[in-house]
């Protein structure tokens, strides 16, 4: 066969276009939020999100029905709306553009590019290739990429993916083909994928980057995980060879089966039956369209509505509240999370003498973590770094819990059978059992058995073991001193220590929950940040690091004892580590602190139970509390907690400009002082993690609420696990990309909004100096709004540059609304609401 390589058709390039399109789909144990829609992050917001719409078709904004639904309940306010039509069309055409807004009906969207040409299968040839080949596609790419769900390896194992299928056809008696063409084509080895091409779809390679598309479009979710493996291999624990350009080779050679098979050879390519021209650039940027301004407007004013509210609760605060606390009880450092924002809240209320910080909770320590009793090691950082460092757990004799069921000897043929005897029955007893008396189990996903607390860490590189699998082991002085500093002065505590400060990470725990990284600490990579706490900690309390830190400024003083904590999400209980290590007089504060928090934890989970059914809010909080724990261990419940869901904003300063305002969970509070960094250098590295991280957070919940079926997960309950690497409806399903709708049902799809507390000077230089945070922001897949700390007043940048805002709302209403603070009768804890 002729090759066609030396046509104007480039595989490569396709290829790289593909995967600059595909969703990034990781496997689930690393489950790392990010923008969904990545690919158009170089176009303004609306610009792009409209291009994704026509060039996939997919849902990229709430319907008209609900904005004006959004807009009845006063969640779109009609000040807001007006302001942002006049702002975009001008005063003169305002009225017009309102009353459309609310009267005018939208007309249907044109059926999506990507998908026209293979369309023709079905439309010309009455043919459903992607029933014939998906099917079996799918369970090869699952079995291949299987990370333990199988009793057996692949056949061929160790090789890649496409080296394996030749292999097995050359080597067995079956085979995966209907006819004889399209195995002979795999054995020959020497054809090409445009070759392929050129069978399937004719010799027009104007048509073949097209037709690729279409194709890996048809299972976006296998392929984009596909790509992310071949980029990133060490995702897998088990590592494996595949590529993008051997899945489309297989499916390529299946679809030339199932196409021999169904209409003998004599069936003419693709090209032969298309009629009229087809796009060749179908990449050029979508003319806007009536419809869409008018969906960008809504979108616009719903967003608006809440922040401008947000922005004069801010102003109105910050001018009431004192700027530090003195004589603190104690001080807490938790991660950013929004989850983290009203256990703050609380603990100020419980203790109004403390002092709370918010800071990424990897708590800028980077590192690989090993178990003791693990085979692989883990990541606890940010995703897009690669630390040189490992930590090691020794020191623990503690053994984990360990089921019958799930033993390897349930899957031999003389002991399953006996187990499935005896012990099957005592399990379905016991499943019953659970229906009304939820208990931890081995099975269950719990944030406390990341690690053993008794445990040891290879924290300090004594240099007796310095390195392993090239990574040195645990942290020089120098490197520890540098680590805590690069903490401290991001947060601006640089004096006012208190006696006890604690450094608390996150996690959650869940059951049957196949997203449950997704719970735990995007700055740890999807895993509990313990680890992370216990080890800032131990470098804290290091005397040589101290006398290190006073070298460069910073005196903590020698009473004062940093104590590491976890914070389980969903149950809302801390677990603190190392305080046998506190003196006699640290030690009786920390059980003082440990009541406070504890009511904190309470109040809390009170609060977090508005948004969650068959839980009686008017209860006790002790009470609710208990009910939420058992949600936490409960097998049939598909929403133990709601995760980021309501997410809207992002607040980089000092606590003086929320202490007392209820944010309804809703922010990332990252804590920073503008006056100990002057010039923005501790700034950038805030903004540079802020924009990517809280922003892709905030765009996948966004997006995967506005089109759950295609840019979401759909409804979990049907959800089958695949190898261990996603989730797919069916044993042949698709994998589903981005969140499942009980994560996001409560959420309102808003884009975030960053607050940061500094002089608007000073951050337009902060963020043009990097163009990778730059282009969140100028392009608006985040909002930016600058405090400015003396004036008092906010600036919203926009276009390249920073323009006064001045909120609408009166700063007195902003506070009613936001701060409006109820005694229950029940327990006298105070519950914030909005009216």
């Amino acid at each position: 066969m002729n090759s066609i390589s030396d046509s104007h058709f480039d595989l490569d390039h396709v290829l790289h276009e593909l995967k600059h399109y595909l969703p990034a789909q990781a496997p689930l144990k690393d489950f790392i939020h990010h923008n969904t829609l990545h690919a158009f992050q170089t176009q303004k917001f609306h610009a792009g999100i409209q291009q994704a719409a026509a060039l996939f078709g997919y849902k990229i904004s709430l319907t008209l029905d609900e904005y004006r639904d959004l807009y009845r309940q006063g969640k779109i306010r009609k000040d807001v709306l007006r302001q942002i039509v006049i702002a975009r069309k001008g005063a003169a055409e305002a009225d017009r553009w309102v009353q459309d807004l609310l009267e005018k009906p939208l007309e249907d969207f044109a059926r999506p590019v990507v998908g026209r040409l293979r369309r023709l299968w079905k439309t010309k040839y009455h043919l459903d290739l992607d029933n014939l080949v998906q099917p079996l596609l799918f369970r090869l790419l699952c079995s291949y990429l299987d990370q333990g769900i199988s009793l057996w390896d692949f056949p061929a194992y160790g090789t890649s993916f496409l080296s394996s299928i030749r292999e097995m056809e050359r080597n067995s008696f079956s085979t995966f083909f209907h006819t004889k063409r399209a195995r002979n084509l795999l054995k020959a080895g020497a054809v090409s994928v445009e070759d392929l091409l050129k069978i399937v779809v004719g010799d027009n390679p104007q048509l073949y980057q097209r037709y690729l598309f279409d194709q890996q479009f048809s299972h976006q979710g296998w392929s984009g995980l596909v790509s992310t493996i071949e980029d990133f291999p060490t995702t897998l624990l088990d590592a494996k060879k595949i590529s993008l350009h051997d899945l489309v080779y297989i499916e390529l050679l299946f679809e030339i089966d199932a196409l021999d098979n169904e209409l003998g050879k004599g069936w003419k390519p693709l090209s032969s039956v298309v009629e009229g021209a087809l796009e060749e650039d179908f990449f050029a940027p979508t003319a806007a369209t009536v419809q869409a301004e008018m969906l960008s407007l809504w979108q616009d004013a719903f967003e608006w509505s809440y922040y401008d509210s947000i922005l004069a609760a801010i102003q109105y605060c910050d001018k009431t509240e004192p700027k530090r606390v003195d004589g603190k009880s104690f001080q807490a450092m938790f991660c950013i999370d929004d989850r983290e924002c009203s256990l703050r809240r609380y603990l100020e209320q419980e203790s109004p003498s403390c002092e709370t910080f918010g800071t990424p909770g990897f708590f800028s320590v980077e590192f690989f973590f090993k178990p003791i009793d693990g085979k692989f090691v883990t990541k606890l950082c940010p995703a897009p770094v690669t630390p040189k460092y490992l930590i090691k757990e020794i020191g623990s004799n503690s053994l984990r819990k360990r089921d019958l069921h799930l033993s390897k000897s349930s899957h031999g043929l003389f002991r399953g059978f006996l187990i499935s005897q005896t012990l099957g029955f005592w399990s379905a007893a016991r499943l019953a059992w659970n229906i009304f008396r939820p208990s931890v189990g081995p099975a269950s996903s719990s944030s406390f058995l990341h690690h053993d607390k008794v445990s040891k860490l290879t924290i300090e590189n004594t240099g007796s073991e310095s390195c392993q699998d090239g990574l040195q082991i645990g942290f020089t002085i120098a490197e520890m001193t540098q680590r805590v500093e690069n903490l401290l002065r991001s947060i601006g505590l640089l004096e006012g220590f208190a006696d006890v400060i604690y450094v608390v990470g996150h996690g959650s725990s869940s059951v049957n929950n196949p997203h449950y990284a997704a719970y735990d600490c995007g700055a740890c990579s999807g895993r509990p940040g313990s680890v992370n706490a216990r080890v800032i900690c131990h470098m804290a309390n290091h005397h040589s690091v101290r006398v290190a830190l006073g070298e460069r400024g910073i005196h903590i003083p020698l009473t004062t004892r940093f104590v590491g904590g976890l914070h389980d999400t969903t149950r809302d209980e801390i677990e603190f580590y190392d305080v046998e290590e506190l003196t006699p007089k640290n030690f009786a504060a920390h059980k003082e602190h440990v009541i406070i928090f504890e009511r904190a934890l309470s109040a809390n989970a009170k609060e977090r139970s508005r948004r969650l059914e068959l839980i009686n809010t008017k209860d006790a909080a002790e009470k609710v509390h208990q009910k939420v724990k058992l949600r936490s261990v409960s097998l049939f419940e598909p929403r133990p907690e709601l995760n980021h869901a309501t997410n809207a904003m992002c607040i980089v300063g000092r606590r003086s400009m929320t202490r007392h305002l209820f944010l309804d969970r809703r922010s990332f509070m990252n804590s920073y002082d503008y006056r100990t960094d002057p010039e923005g250098k501790a700034l950038l590295g805030i903004l540079k993690a802020a924009a990517p991280v809280c922003g892709g957070i905030n765009l996948e919940y966004f997006f995967s609420r506005v089109d759950n079926q295609k840019l979401g997960a759909g409804s979990k309950l049907p959800h089958n696990v695949m190898g261990l690497v996603g989730v797919a409806n069916g044993a042949d399903g698709d994998l589903r990309p981005g969140l499942p709708s009980q994560m996001i049902e409560v959420h309102d799809p808003v884009r975030l909004l960053i607050v940061v507390e500094h002089f608007p000077a000073i951050v337009l230089q902060v963020i043009q100096s990097h163009p990778e945070t730059y282009e969140w922001f100028i392009n608006e897949w985040v909002h930016l709004v600058v405090y400015q700390p003396e004036e008092g007043h906010h600036y919203h940048f926009k276009d390249g540059g920073f323009k006064r805002y001045d909120p609408l709302m009166d700063h007195v209403d902003a506070r009613l609304e936001m701060v409006s603070v109820l005694e229950t009768q029940e327990d006298n804890i105070p519950i914030y609401q909005i009216n």
